[in-house]
């Protein structure tokens, strides 16, 4: 069974800091680019950023472009979303997603065309 386990979200500050994980079993996690993808309440998914399986090759939303960075472990089967000055407009349920092959970076991976989808994580960001 695949599983894309999201978790690490939650209430904070403008301004503050969450860490997003995005564990992932029952796939050969090397052979995937991940995606994190939002949904916030009465609009569409908007794809907020990318990562290639193993070269590096990112893609950030001008949105959160220079506060938002994507990680991965391999080894650990794990994807990262760090977000810092976090603002209101941030508020939505985080997803991470992945699909099959390789991925340049060059545009926003998703919301279609992903093979797997974990279940969100909230993110609020309000005073």
């Amino acid at each position: 069974e695949v599983q894309l386990q999201a978790s690490g979200g939650g209430l904070v500050q403008p301004g503050g800091s969450l860490r997003l994980s995005c564990a992932v079993s029952g796939i050969t996690f090397d052979d995937y680019a991940m995606s994190w993808i939002r949904q916030a309440p009465g609009k569409e998914r908007e794809v907020v950023s990318c990562m290639s399986k193993s070269d590096g090759s990112i893609y950030y939303a001008d949105s959160v472009k220079g506060r938002f960075t994507i990680s991965r472990d391999n080894a650990k089967n794990t994807v990262y979303l760090q977000m810092n000055s976090l603002k209101p407009e941030d508020t939505a349920v985080y997803y991470c997603a992945s699909r099959l092959g390789a991925y340049s970076g060059t545009y926003p991976m998703g919301p279609y065309g992903m093979n797997y989808w974990g279940k969100g994580t909230l993110v609020t960001v309000s005073s």
